[in-house]
């Protein structure tokens, strides 16, 4: 290893891990109160009243993150930060920081990298992170949902508590609930995000429209349901689209469109900054 800069020593796996998990915590700092407008948005309409106070009427990108700040105050559009963040270090550290291994474990460590092997090892990575990290990115969800209004009784009084109380009135299962639909949507996002930042690396990553789905709202509406609301992912589309129409299917696409985009130029930029760091940090140590 010596004579190697810094910038050209490849980053060890607990570096990518480390790296990618810390990274994705800076871009959700910047990105979260996009993340809870488009949550607020996707469950619009699919309950009337909570403790006889109407929700507000949310419209817009901009209008919904006003109307929160109006009502609720500007910290509400922070709710669930805590658990956001916990998702990311464990889902963000296993999708993004073993991409590269899981891809090279595809390719038998061959030089040649197909779009089919690169596409596998998003799909891998996201599948596992999911399964990971799933009890987190119910109870941000859940914060993000939970309306803090003058009459209205929250949910969870706090990240603990959601959890404990998540584990007792619904099972284990509960804390995984809507893990398919999620890791659907993942395995879209994956592919997209990874396999394009792999593709056109130190390039500027582009904004793609597989930043929003169905799926994805599917995903929140069940996560944040009560016990019993929905038989299943499948019964939550079909009511979905029974009561609310086809649109509701795109609740939330602008929000989820500019974090996503937001949220993967800062999330890359900061991982490749803080792998060169940490390797150089690493190559001090190691001479010294």
């Amino acid at each position: 290893m010596v004579g190697f800069k810094p910038a050209d020593v490849p980053p060890t796996n607990c570096v990518k891990v480390v790296g990618a998990g810390t990274a994705a915590c800076v871009a959700d700092l910047v990105t979260f109160p996009l993340d809870t407008t488009k949550v607020r948005l996707q469950i619009q309409g699919e309950s009337k009243s909570v403790n006889n106070v109407t929700s507000p009427k949310y419209k817009g990108v901009f209008g919904t993150m006003v109307t929160i700040v109006k009502t609720e105050g500007a910290k509400s559009l922070y709710n669930g930060l805590v658990a956001g963040l916990q998702r990311q270090m464990s889902f963000a550290s296993v999708r993004i920081g073993l991409y590269d291994s899981v891809k090279q474990f595809y390719t038998s460590g061959s030089d040649t990298i197909t779009i089919g092997s690169r596409l596998l090892a998003g799909c891998t990575t996201g599948a596992m992170a999911v399964t990971m990290a799933q009890p987190t990115d119910v109870v941000k969800v859940r914060f993000q949902a939970q309306l803090n209004l003058t009459g209205v009784s929250k949910r969870y009084s706090g990240t603990i508590d959601a959890y404990r109380k998540i584990a007792k009135e619904e099972g284990l299962s509960g804390l995984w609930k809507g893990t398919l639909p999620n890791i659907v949507r993942n395995s879209v996002v994956n592919c997209s995000e990874l396999v394009t930042y792999d593709l056109i690396k130190d390039a500027l990553i582009k904004y793609n429209l597989m930043t929003a789905s169905p799926v994805d709202v599917v995903k929140t509406r069940y996560m944040n349901s009560a016990p019993g609301q929905y038989k299943s992912a499948l019964n939550c589309s079909f009511i979905m689209l029974t009561e609310e129409g086809f649109t509701a299917f795109y609740k939330g696409f602008m929000p989820s469109f500019l974090r996503l985009g937001s949220w993967n130029v800062v999330m890359f930029v900061t991982y490749e900054q803080l792998k060169r760091a940490m390797m150089l940090v690493k190559q001090s140590w190691e001479s010294s």
